[in-house]
């Protein structure tokens, strides 16, 4: 019966480090390539192929040690703010631009204007930027919040939501609101950060409380 399953955890495995070859992201690479290794090995087990346990066995040491290296290291994050022009926004707006779209299909360049807005420096590489418009009453709708490819595993959001939180509420932020959400994983990001369904207005809105 297990010999029967081995072939599925070779299948499962080679799909595992499939896609972590296509992923642009460190952490996740590593544990695509952990899951890969295990499957590896159980199919190995199974089958009495021993050079296959090994081997994978080699690489899964590689993997945790890595993912302990990424969970343990000390990042350098840093908040700018910027004004609506500038020639370093506008590359990084061009560069991303499509990206930025899948995120925020409406956004504009000129929406930048008299905003809030900056941008967050991970290791001294533009991480993230961020645009958000205040309004009298202390609501600041986000028009932007767009954190490039490889560095969203989190550690932004978290470090604009909880260690910035003070900056935010300097700017006279009392909420932070998002009038849409069109992509499921930022969808999924936000509730990770604390955003909750809130009806303001007679409309239902996805807001973060800072106050």
């Amino acid at each position: 019966m297990l010999y029967q399953l081995a072939p599925w955890f070779g299948y499962l495995a080679s799909l595992l480090l499939a896609i972590g070859l296509l992923i642009n992201n460190d952490l996740k690479f590593r544990w695509f390539n952990t899951g890969g290794n295990i499957a590896f090995i159980t199919y190995g087990i199974l089958l009495h192929a021993i050079p296959v346990v090994l081997t994978n066995t080699i690489l899964l040491t590689i993997n945790l040690f890595y993912l302990y290296k990424i969970y343990n290291r000390k990042e350098l994050f840093e908040l700018l703010e910027f004004n609506s022009r500038g020639i370093l926004i506008d590359r990084f707006l061009s560069f991303y631009k499509q990206d930025i779209a899948s995120y925020f299909p409406h956004f504009k360049r000129e929406q930048l204007e008299g905003n809030v807005n900056f941008v967050v420096l991970r290791n001294l590489v533009v991480a993230n930027i961020f645009s958000a418009r205040l309004t009298n009453d202390g609501y600041a709708e986000v028009i932007l919040n767009y954190t490039v490819a490889k560095y969203r595993d989190y550690k932004v959001g978290r470090f604009i939501f909880e260690q910035e939180k003070e900056y935010l509420v300097s700017k006279g932020i009392k909420k932070l609101v998002y009038t849409t959400i069109a992509n499921e994983r930022h969808k999924k990001f936000l509730e990770s950060m604390g955003f909750e369904k809130e009806i303001i207005r007679d409309q239902t809105f996805t807001v973060k409380k800072l106050i």
